[in-house]
């Protein structure tokens, strides 16, 4: 499901949760103790636990989340034969702490649909503290900004209809089930639809890092590689396919971008040429090699991460970190950024002596070209995994990106 294509659906029939109870019902030292606003540190105490319930060390890929899966689809089962959940109004947009407003009672009730509000005597329509938690809550579960108010990501996510969801976890507990018995003892998975990367030894995962992936017409590849090179402070030779839709509209719009961006031109017996040489009203530009220098401002950042694929692709840093923050993080040409990049290289250069954090960083720092084989080659997955549970019964849900999950798709081709 597309939010293009939500916005277009009729309303489901309500499934109401608990009997409608409005404020009006409560006494006024109630309804002055639910709309205190929460202190700076409540607020942090919230998304500290909202983010601990979906944080347990089961990998993504694992026999662990297949059977909870299987419980998570038991539970949803027999909720969706009674009707789902409501529909959220627009009235809840940009509602806080301390208010009253229109959609609240109905937002109550979608949260308390999906076990992240805990069952109360009565729902009023004021947004107070348990509301500010369980809305935290479904926040990280579906990969959003954790800020406790409805924007329009949330909004969306809280109007999937629980059939569809139900759906996703069908599917994907046929690929979980498909990939965990192929797994090596030590290895990476890059799940493209949560735009984040598992670092996995001996069944558990050792940390997590957030990642951008390919948009959505220029996707990243599902495969299986291994992790065979690092280089560092790297050049970035610009693919075909990039100066074709990117580099030449790029130099229209600014005739100094390459010079700004520090990328260089070379003809096919390694010549230097300048710009001005090229026309770039035409697809002439194509027939040249365009290639960035090492530094900070380098498409790669300080370190490339290699690994055989037909795709020429692989993962690496970037100087736009600003977009690790986002919620949708689908920006790249098919490559994968890799954020807090220092310790992942780390981790895959275990093996290698003394590449411990600290030494990764006076690579990048030195500003020297340098390339390592990694000693061990680590086993490398990415993969499409947007619906999965963990072992505190948390179900995580990430939009369809790909619409992999709306044609059914089960195995790919590596």
């Amino acid at each position: 499901m597309k939010r293009r294509n939500f916005l277009k659906l009729m309303p489901l029939a309500p499934a109401a949760m608990l009997p409608l109870t409005g404020a009006a019902h409560a006494s006024l030292w109630n309804m002055m103790n639910k709309t205190r606003e929460l202190t700076d540190a409540e607020r942090e105490a919230n998304s500290a636990a909202a983010i601990a319930s979906i944080d347990t060390v089961e990998p993504i890929l694992s026999y662990d989340t297949a059977n909870n899966l299987h419980m998570a689809i038991a539970q949803y089962e027999p909720f969706v034969a009674r009707g789902g959940w409501e529909q959220v109004p627009q009235d809840t947009y940009g509602v806080t702490m301390g208010v009253a407003r229109n959609g609240v009672i109905q937002l109550k009730r979608r949260l308390l649909a999906s076990a992240d509000m805990p069952m109360v005597d009565r729902v009023d329509d004021a947004f107070d503290g348990p509301t500010d938690a369980a809305l935290r809550r479904f926040q990280a579960r579906h990969g959003l900004k954790v800020t406790g108010h409805v924007d329009d990501a949330t909004w969306y996510a809280l109007n999937v209809p629980a059939e569809a969801r139900l759906r996703q976890l069908r599917v994907n507990l046929m690929r979980v089930q498909a990939m965990a018995p192929t797994l090596a003892n030590r290895y990476v998975v890059v799940n493209i639809p949560a735009a984040f990367i598992e670092v996995v030894e001996g069944g558990m995962v050792q940390r997590r890092h957030t990642a951008v992936v390919g948009r959505i017409d220029r996707p990243t590849p599902i495969l299986k590689s291994r992790i065979h090179q690092i280089n560092f402070n790297p050049y970035w030779n610009v693919p075909v396919s990039i100066i074709r839709r990117d580099l030449i509209k790029y130099m229209n719009e600014n005739p100094n971008y390459l010079t700004e961006q520090k990328i260089r031109i070379f003809d096919s017996s390694g010549q230097e040429l300048q710009p001005y040489q090229i026309n770039w009203q035409t697809q002439e530009a194509v027939n040249y090699r365009f290639r960035q220098d090492p530094g900070p401002q380098n498409s790669m950042g300080y370190v490339k991460i290699n690994f055989h694929n037909p795709h020429a692709v692989y993962l690496h840093d970037t100087p736009t970190r600003n977009l690790f923050g986002e919620n949708a993080r689908f920006h790249s040409s098919g490559c994968v950024r890799v954020d807090q990049v220092q310790d992942f290289v780390s981790w895959v250069l275990r093996d290698n002596g003394d590449w411990g954090p600290a030494a990764v960083g006076n690579a990048f720092a030195t500003g020297e070209r340098k390339d390592v084989d990694v000693r061990e080659p680590v086993e490398l997955h990415t993969t499409y995994i947007s619906a999965w549970a963990n072992r505190n019964g948390v179900v995580s849900f990430r939009d369809d990106v790909y619409e992999f999950d709306m044609a059914g798709k089960v195995t790919f081709e590596t």
